[in-house]
């Protein structure tokens, strides 16, 4: 291991060095699937989607590979309920660092169906990301000032849209949907300028999850709601992660029923089951939050300062 016998920098330039390696492996062979995806015939999409999902799963078992050989994990993972990897599954999480989704990819391969996560429109021009998660049909949400939703009100309809379309898409074969709620990655200057209740947290944002759940709730196994508590670090996160000092992390993971009233209602313009579905995901939020606090104090590696983002 690495992390044991390098210090953590050049850990950490190992582990990037390998991580880019296999990512530029796996997106050559992505490539006809990226390039035949274009023709417009459904059932060639959905065999190019499938594909590139094959090829990404296997990029995840490298990933796992290269962290195991890299870094003394001793990763506290508490799942608290079983999972099938051919259901789908709504999954809900904390968001602090790009190093969330690379611990996601890890921590459910072969436990559930390959992860689709929702991806902020930018990131569709990042090279390589972009178009791989395209050819998976990752929804992309574009996000805009209030300024142009008040000259555009049609634009407040865009990002639901998107999720209808994509949960038509997801409706065909096993997928694990991933939604942060949180719509960005947790800081401290964030929860006070937003005046967020949390400790930990951001607020929620319950729409995009509302509407997901509209449109496949039926088919969901239940919502798993995993918590990660990272190692505090005045390193950015993704970077400390690379260099092996995240080793004694904390994931909580627990299924949560779906209530049966909130699988269907219009959120947008239904008052009454907008504040209910609030106050269902407010109640993960606030139990979230104190999974994060207890987390924090019980165990040494992670209660010093909060990290930085990254």
């Amino acid at each position: 291991m690495f992390s044991v016998i390098f210090p953590p920098i050049v850990v950490g330039a190992i582990t990037a060095l390998a991580v880019l390696a296999i990512t530029i492996a796996a997106f050559l062979l992505l490539l006809p699937g990226i390039a035949l995806k274009p023709i417009p015939l459904p059932s060639l999409q959905r065999a190019c989607s499938r594909y590139c999902v094959w090829i990404a799963t296997n990029w995840v078992a490298y990933l796992k590979l290269i962290f195991r050989l890299l870094h003394a994990v001793q990763w506290e993972i508490d799942v608290r309920t079983p999972l099938q990897a051919n259901r789908n599954y709504l999954l809900i999480a904390n968001h602090q660092s790009w190093a969330d989704i690379l611990l996601l990819f890890d921590v459910f391969h072969g436990r559930t169906p390959f992860p689709r996560f929702f991806l902020k429109w930018e990131l569709i021009y990042v090279p390589i990301i972009g178009l791989a998660c395209w050819a998976m049909d990752f929804p992309f949400m574009r996000r805009h000032s209030q300024q142009a939703l008040a000259e555009h009100p049609e634009l407040r309809t865009q990002d639901l849209d998107t999720t209808r379309r994509a949960c038509e898409l997801y409706r065909t074969e096993p997928v694990t949907v991933v939604n942060f709620l949180e719509g960005t990655r947790f800081s401290e200057a964030k929860r006070v300028a937003r005046q967020s209740p949390f400790r930990h947290l951001l607020r929620p944002k319950a729409g995009g999850m509302s509407f997901t759940l509209n449109a496949m709730g039926d088919q969901f196994a239940g919502v798993i709601d995993v918590t990660i508590g990272y190692r505090a670090t005045n390193k950015p996160l993704l970077w400390s992660f690379c260099c092996g000092e995240q080793d004694q992390l904390s994931v909580h993971i627990d299924v949560l029923p779906i209530p049966q009233e909130l699988l269907s209602g219009d959120y947008e313009t239904d008052p009454e089951y907008r504040h209910r579905f609030q106050q269902w995901i407010n109640s993960i939020w606030l139990r979230k939050d104190a999974r994060l606090e207890r987390m924090h104090n019980t165990r040494p590696a992670l209660q010093a300062q909060r990290p930085a983002h990254g």
